[in-house]
């Protein structure tokens, strides 16, 4: 953006945190409500039912509570891509070469879309997902569909959950609040 001086309000870190993966932070509280009826469920029939019911339900609770951590580090993931596209937007405005790196999946254009608003770009991401056939209910990831041998792939684990730290290059809120525009004066401060 070339005037940090139009920069919109800049939300709280954790208010962007919930923001980039409100989804996946819905997700979790599920997981945990799923394991903890399955825990009962493995309970009732460890005393009671069969080996193969037992068997049933001690997976159903092993595959939600590992889902709980493969999502928080999925909520992790987006939260380093919205940064990073933050920092990029912020220094060289909109380009759909950026945001065509994350329209596979609607987390990763969460994050995106996230950062594109907290910039006043959000109308221009909007725009490019339109035009490119993104649409709001497409949850599945491209990548599920195109290779069903996904989780046997390095690029699905690094970039869906190991995706590394990325420190921001600017303070938002601070030059937010530097760059507060004075009625009386007709200027930025």
């Amino acid at each position: 953006m070339n005037n940090p001086g139009l920069l919109p309000k800049q939300p709280k870190i954790y208010v962007s945190y919930w923001n980039v993966g409100s989804l996946l932070h819905s997700s979790v509280l599920l997981f945990i409500f799923e394991s903890l009826f399955y825990w009962s469920k493995l309970k009732d029939a460890y005393s009671n039912d069969a080996f193969w019911i037992t068997l049933f339900w001690c997976g159903s609770l092993l595959f939600a509570f590992s889902h709980i951590f493969l999502v928080t580090l999925d909520a992790w993931s987006r939260f380093q891509n919205y940064k990073r596209v933050k920092d990029y937007f912020y220094m060289h405005g909109f380009t759909p070469k950026v945001a065509s790196r994350y329209k596979g999946s609607k987390c990763q254009r969460t994050a995106v879309i996230v950062a594109a608003r907290e910039l006043g770009l959000k109308s221009e991401v909007d725009k490019y997902y339109r035009r490119v056939g993104v649409r709001w209910f497409h949850f599945v990831p491209q990548f599920m569909v195109t290779d069903p041998l996904f989780l046997f792939k390095k690029y699905f684990w690094s970039r869906t959950f190991l995706e590394k730290y990325y420190a921001p290059k600017f303070n938002f809120r601070e030059l937010d609040s530097k760059f507060i525009y004075n009625a009386d004066r007709k200027s930025f401060n």
